[in-house]
């Protein structure tokens, strides 16, 4: 089980799926993404699943991308082939999580940052435990114009996530209730059962029923300009990774970045 990127259980109709890189702050490998998109592509398809929950082992829900990953494979990326590998494996990813016709719960525990706070908040609803913590450090650690995919504004509103990104600070778990990120905040030991309960309480609805209410509510976004915002920043994220700032920090070496993402986690234990 330990060498398995996602672990999968089902209880009656819900399918909670774990990311399973504890040891490693659940830090997402391309292997990981590639798994999690088939994970929820076959939950969306199963009629005996009503409800899916995205969890993370360990104490951490996800640190991000795996830094020491993209260092050794792709640090010589051209920008032909940063754009391609960025657009389907996070990008096009998290808008299927933001698409499948299921309704979606992420469970969320310490840190979330980056690309795991990216992936967190392409679910419908994010429970938190009340040692989460989330943070997008790309543009201050890497030079870069915020994660690939610009949520921030829609689950926020404009304001927060303009001095949450503008800053570079961290916030806690009653930080993002009170701004209306975080649906419930819970005590630790308890983000299992609590977000389960939550769960087999949605399952109860008539499921065709509830995939309308989705589609629906979605709409409701893409309407205002949702989907559409979201890729014009993905092609202004890739436009920052031929900046003289990202060239002057890829050419240092991406390891001050990872050993200072590993201090914060430290400092946050």
């Amino acid at each position: 089980m330990q060498d398995q990127a996602l672990v999968i259980e089902n209880v009656g109709s819900v399918r909670r799926i774990w990311l399973n890189r504890g040891d490693f702050a659940n830090a997402q490998t391309r292997q990981m993404l590639l798994d999690l998109d088939v994970a929820i592509a076959e939950a969306g398809r199963d009629d005996s699943v009503r409800v899916i929950i995205l969890a993370g082992k360990g104490k951490h829900f996800s640190a991000g991308h795996d830094l020491k990953e993209a260092q050794v494979k792709r640090s010589d990326f051209t920008a032909e082939e940063r754009w391609d590998y960025e657009e389907y494996h996070y990008l096009d990813y998290c808008l299927n999580i933001w698409d499948c016709p299921k309704p979606t719960i992420t469970q969320v525990q310490g840190a979330c940052v980056a690309g795991g706070f990216m992936l967190a908040n392409m679910s419908d609803l994010v429970i938190a435990a009340d040692d989460a913590w989330f943070w997008d450090s790309v543009m201050f650690s890497m030079g870069l114009a915020g994660t690939e995919v610009l949520f921030q504004p829609w689950v926020m509103g404009l304001r927060h996530a303009k001095e949450f990104l503008f800053t570079g600070e961290r916030i806690n778990a009653e930080d993002g209730f009170r701004i209306g990120m975080v649906n419930r905040v819970v005590p630790r030991a308890d983000l299992d059962a609590r977000t389960m309960e939550i769960a087999q309480q949605i399952a109860k609805a008539p499921p065709f029923a509830m995939r309308a209410l989705k589609k629906s509510l979605n709409r409701t976004y893409d309407i205002q300009g949702f989907r559409n915002a979201v890729q014009a920043h993905f092609d202004t994220h890739q436009v920052t990774h031929a900046s003289a700032e990202f060239a002057e920090i890829r050419n240092a070496g991406l390891a001050k970045v990872i050993d200072q993402n590993k201090t914060t986690l430290a400092e946050c234990k």
